[in-house]
Formats: C-alpha cells, sequence, structure tokens
C-alpha cells in the first residue's frame, strides 16, 4: 500500500523551496532592520500554555488543536500559533530581566486541525513577531508599519491595511453588553457557532464569514463609540502615526481578529490574489498576557503572517537561482577545462552545474531547467582560444570571454541582473 502524507501537510518540493528561501531571507533582512532578534521555540507545547494564552472560548483550543496524551500522562499540544510559545520562552529564560524591552521574530510550522482549503492547511508556516516592554502608540503605529513595509518588500500587490481598537477590559465589557443586547435580537440569524459565541465570546460574531452572520452584524454597535478617553487617545495617536510613517489603511470597526488576548490595536493585512479569504497577516496589542502566562506584568504588541499564502501569491514572481550551468563539448581535455571553471566558480560564491558526460543537446536542456540565468559553453575552439562562450538563457545572446576573466565576468553579469531585476 502506498503511504501518503496526511491530509492538510505538505511537502516542499525542490521547485518550490527558492521561494519560501525568499520569503524567509526577506523576512530576515527586513526584522534586522527594525533591530528584532530571531528566537526559535519547540512545536509541542504543554496544552495549559494555549489554554490560558489563547482562551479556552476560541475556536483554535474548543475545535483545532492538535492535543494528546504523552507517554508520562502529560496533557501536550502542537502549537496553534507562536506568540503564546515565543513569550513562554521570554519567560522560562529571564529575557525581560536582561532587557525590558525586547523585539523577537520566529518563522516555522504550526498545527491546526480543520477543513484543509486554498490556502489553508492543517500544518502550516507563519513569519511571527513580538514586541514587547513598549505601550505607547508609538510602538503600535511603527510595528504596523512593519508589518506593512515586510508585505510590499515581498512583493504583494494591492496591500491594504485594515485597523481597529478592541479598547481595555473596562471599555471592552461595556461594548461586549450592548453588542449582546444587539445579538440577542438577531439569534435567529446566526449560524450554531454564533449562536453560542453570542454568550460566551460575542465579538467573535463581528469576524465570523458566514453570510447570514454577516448580514445580522449590520447596524451592530461600533466599539470605538465605547472607548474610554485613554484607549480613545491611544487610538488617535496609532492612526497620526502610521500617517506619519505614510502607511495607508483603513479603519474596520468590525475587525477584532480571533484570540482573546488583544486590546486595543488590532490590524489585518490583506493582498490581491486570494479570493474572498485574502488575509496574509494580523496582529495586535496583548498588554495582560506576559501576565497570564505567569511573566511581570509587560506590555506587548505582535504579528503574524501565513507563509503559505505569501507563496501562492508569489507564483513565478522569483528571480532564477543566482549561477551559472556549464556545458562542456568535447574529450575529457575539454571536461577537466570545464572542471577547473566549475569549482573556481563554487569557490567564488557562485552556484554552479554541470552534466559534462551527457550529449551537448541534453547538457543545454539541462541547462534551460536549471533555473540559472547564464550558461557557460565550453568546446574545442574554447579550450584552444583559452576562452568561454557566455549564453544569456532568457535572451540566447552570446559572449565569448578570456577564460582568466571569467568568473570575475560571470559574477558581474549576475550581479548585474540582479540589481536590474
Amino acid at each position: 500500500m502506498e503511504i501518503k502524507a496526511i491530509r492538510g501537510m505538505n511537502d516542499i518540493l525542490p521547485e518550490d523551496v527558492s521561494k519560501w528561501r525568499f520569503v524567509e531571507e526577506t523576512a530576515r533582512r527586513i526584522f534586522a532592520l527594525y533591530g528584532f532578534e530571531e528566537l526559535r521555540t519547540p512545536i509541542l507545547e504543554r496544552t495549559e500554555l494555549f489554554l490560558r494564552g489563547i482562551g479556552d472560548d476560541t475556536d483554535v483550543v474548543e475545535k483545532q488543536m492538535y492535543t494528546f496524551t504523552d507517554k508520562g500522562g502529560e496533557s501536550v499540544s502542537l502549537r496553534p500559533e507562536a506568540t503564546a510559545s515565543v513569550l513562554r520562552a521570554v519567560i522560562e529564560h529571564g529575557l525581560l530581566t536582561e532587557d525590558p524591552i525586547r523585539k523577537l521574530y520566529s518563522l516555522g510550522p504550526m498545527f491546526r486541525y480543520e477543513r484543509p482549503q486554498k490556502g489553508r492547511y492543517r500544518q502550516f508556516h507563519q513569519i511571527n513577531a513580538e514586541r514587547l516592554g513598549e505601550e505607547g502608540p508609538f510602538s503600535d503605529a511603527e510595528t504596523l508599519q512593519l508589518a506593512y513595509v515586510l508585505a510590499t518588500s515581498l512583493g504583494l500587490k494591492n496591500v491594504t491595511m485594515e485597523v481597529n481598537s478592541l479598547g481595555c477590559e473596562d471599555c471592552r465589557a461595556q461594548f461586549k453588553k450592548a453588542l449582546q443586547e444587539f445579538l440577542m435580537k438577531q439569534a435567529d440569524r446566526l449560524c450554531p457557532d454564533c449562536s453560542r459565541r453570542m454568550r460566551t465570546n460575542p465579538l467573535r460574531v463581528l469576524d465570523c464569514k458566514a453570510a447570514s452572520c454577516k448580514e445580522a452584524v449590520i447596524g451592530a454597535p461600533v466599539i470605538e463609540d465605547f472607548l474610554c478617553s485613554d484607549c480613545r487617545d491611544h487610538y488617535q495617536q496609532v492612526l497620526a502615526s502610521l500617517d506619519a510613517f505614510g502607511v495607508p489603511f483603513r479603519k474596520n470597526p468590525n475587525l477584532v481578529r480571533g484570540l482573546d488576548y488583544y486590546t486595543r490595536t488590532t490590524f489585518e493585512i490583506t493582498a490581491e490574489g486570494l479570493g474572498s479569504q485574502n488575509a496574509v497577516a494580523g496582529g495586535g496589542r496583548y498588554d495582560s498576557l506576559v501576565k497570564t502566562l505567569g511573566g511581570p506584568e509587560t506590555p506587548g504588541i505582535g504579528f503574524a503572517f501565513g507563509m503559505e499564502r505569501i507563496i501562492m501569491l508569489l507564483g513565478e514572481s522569483i528571480m532564477p537561482a543566482y549561477g551559472c550551468f556549464i556545458v562542456a563539448q568535447g574529450d575529457e581535455e575539454v571536461r577537466r577545462y570545464a572542471i577547473g571553471l566549475l569549482t573556481e566558480l563554487r569557490s567564488a560564491g557562485i552556484a554552479a552545474e554541470s552534466v559534462p558526460e551527457k550529449s551537448f543537446k541534453a547538457q543545454m536542456r539541462r541547462a534551460g531547467k536549471s533555473g540559472y540565468p547564464l550558461c557557460a559553453i565550453i568546446g574545442e575552439d574554447e579550450l584552444k582560444d583559452s576562452m568561454v562562450t557566455i549564453k544569456n538563457l532568457e535572451d540566447s545572446s552570446q559572449v565569448k570571454i578570456a577564460r582568466a576573466d571569467a568568473r570575475e565576468k560571470i559574477a558581474a553579469l549576475l550581479k548585474d541582473r540582479g540589481e536590474n531585476a
């Protein structure tokens, strides 16, 4: 019997890895500009971490976690999101004692048991950022700007940022009461999940994608009308700072996100090309979460990007690999000549491949499939004249260069191509 991958958990094949590396390397580059450091956590955690951190009334905890009892009798779960794990590590290792302001990022797989669909899988990958120890509106706006810059640096099209404020516990309690009273009158129009959420977590009804629920919340109370003076001032300063940063945004009073720990600023980024499920990133402020997980009272804000969705949007836009394919046509001496160039290019940090034992036609086919933009052709004439023919595999143009200059010339052509892409 053929053994296949578990449904909703996908292999990343060699032809797609270049896209993943592009996303990961872009993220690391952008985070470095903002002073973020990488932190890596295990994929398996104690279940209690997510019950306390995410909230047991959320869909993630109620329905989607991969939870089981290990051989020691302890309940453990595959991480469904990164924030709780990152904060657990921060608390456990005393990172806030070393420095009360920490800016951390992570990349890796998360796990949720839900129906697999386009861009939504049971094992999925996230780019995650957490900014701890700052509570002012500037830190919110700069974090949102970071997320926007990352989205645009990845080449996503028609990027839109939506922003809302969920207020503090006091003003949100008043809003919840008003929202529940409104939803009670719409109960017969709500989906089964929202009929339950209406009593336990009414804000989640605003985020439901069911058409009947979207219609039912038209005319619902708006949380901005319930913000206390401090939360209102904070929200207005966040929006003003976003303007100062030059980040385009629109206010969305129904934006609540799916996790219980958010307070005040929350946001989502959408991009063109994913249909109705077009969110690629989201996050918000969580000033009580570190304390909830057993750490010191510490404000924080963070976000996560869904990497699978980014990969889908990239399509074929990733540049071919930075390298050169070497084709050798001739006897053993020609092959040794080609091997010398192959070794020299690799020593200089330039990717290079060759299959000199195949026919010239087969080698050229292989060069075309390699993804490299350049091909170095070496035959009897090149050997005799100490030359190398360089072919541009995109436009088929060719130029002959001296063998002694081959490494520098190939490096320069690859550099020029990268700068002009």
